[in-house]
């Protein structure tokens, strides 16, 4: 308003005076100062949606690796803009590009939910400890896996540290260069890796990293991401099976089988088969036949007519054995196994699932 009453003033004494021809340019030339508000102002939020999608380097100016590690964190948040492509897009449009970005990607969300095509993986840090194992220290990250599946279903967990990722990372760079190329992985640092900054943009780092390479096709079936999940746990429930501890063992079993259920393993069925067989196993031994034969069936089903597989005598004869502790039919599996003994596939007995359990070795 007060803009307003002053430019009518000043054109009011213009015209009156002398000085009319030069009060024009001079107007041009210095526009009011409302207008110079409100463009500067309109400047001012330009900018800053183009800078405000970056991971903020100034948390820690004194690290060098900082600003690396910053641009490989971003976006913390996933308002689905990278800063890169906030600094090339025009500037009044920068907000409304990512917020429509934003709204496409619920969209596809949504729809894709009621469709064939596969969900993605989720993948979520639930925590991140700091272990000093002397002289080593170093962060134990624990990731919750969830899929597609009732809301009731149970996640599976994972507990990795930063070179297990570095390692997966490194041999997927060397196998799949091209579709490698386009997923960002958070660089070492010298210092300050155990500050809350640090692990918290590290995990969220990870649990990107993570989705990304489930969204490739190429890259959700190669054999190093499997191993990356599914090694670890199975190699830790074989070894305390070995050991008799069967209660903390059939934790890790279970676990394992979980994850090979919301990966879709497509490696084959031996680590399932595997799997199965350290669950009938501390099953067996903690007294619960029920669900010792409930896996040699499961397994059984897996298996199917292949022949002769290793595993197909043991789970064979441990169903016979268990069905008759229970009172149930046998039949159907002694027949099989009496097959497979008459004609020489199998020695008679057959190894037993523990002791095909403790010789199999996991590379």
């Amino acid at each position: 308003m007060a803009s307003r009453l002053l430019h009518r003033l000043r054109h009011a004494l213009a015209s009156d005076g002398p000085g009319e021809a030069a009060a024009g340019p001079e107007a041009e030339q210095f526009p009011e100062s409302s207008e110079l508000e409100d463009d500067d102002a309109e400047g001012l939020s330009s900018r800053l949606s183009g800078t405000l999608s970056f991971t903020s380097a100034e948390d820690d100016p004194d690290d060098e690796d900082e600003d690396d590690e910053a641009g490989l964190d971003s976006p913390p948040s996933g308002d689905g803009a990278s800063g890169e492509d906030a600094e090339r897009s025009p500037p009044p449009d920068g907000q409304r590009s990512s917020q429509l970005l934003a709204r496409q990607l619920q969209d596809f969300w949504k729809k894709s939910r009621n469709t064939l095509v596969p969900q993605r993986l989720l993948f979520e840090v639930t925590s991140a400890n700091v272990v000093k194992d002397p002289p080593s220290k170093y962060v134990l990250y624990t990731l919750a896996v969830m899929g597609p599946g009732p809301p009731d279903r149970q996640a599976a967990h994972i507990s990795r540290r930063y070179s297990d990722f570095e390692r997966l990372h490194r041999n997927l760079q060397r196998q799949f260069r091209g579709p490698m190329s386009a997923i960002s992985f958070p660089r070492k640092r010298l210092r300050r890796n155990f500050t809350a900054e640090t692990i918290a943009r590290r995990s969220r780092a990870f649990e990107q990293f993570l989705g990304h390479l489930q969204a490739v096709p190429e890259l959700r079936q190669a054999p190093d991401l499997q191993d990356f999940f599914v090694l670890p746990e199975l190699r830790r429930a074989q070894s305390l099976t070995c050991t008799g501890l069967y209660r903390e063992a059939l934790a890790l079993w279970a676990n394992a089988w979980q994850l090979q259920t919301q990966l879709g393993t497509p490696s084959g069925p031996d680590r399932p088969l595997l799997t199965l067989a350290g669950l009938a196993v501390c099953h067996q031994e903690l007294e619960d036949p029920g669900e010792a034969r409930a896996c040699s069936e499961k397994a059984l089903q897996l298996l199917g007519d292949k022949r002769p597989h290793p595993f197909l005598a043991p789970f064979l004869e441990a169903h016979v054995r268990l069905s008759w502790r229970l009172g149930l039919d046998k039949r159907q599996s002694e027949a099989q196994l009496q097959a497979l003994q008459e004609a020489g596939l199998t020695p008679t007995p057959p190894p037993s699932l523990k002791e095909l359990l403790i010789k199999e070795v996991l590379d």
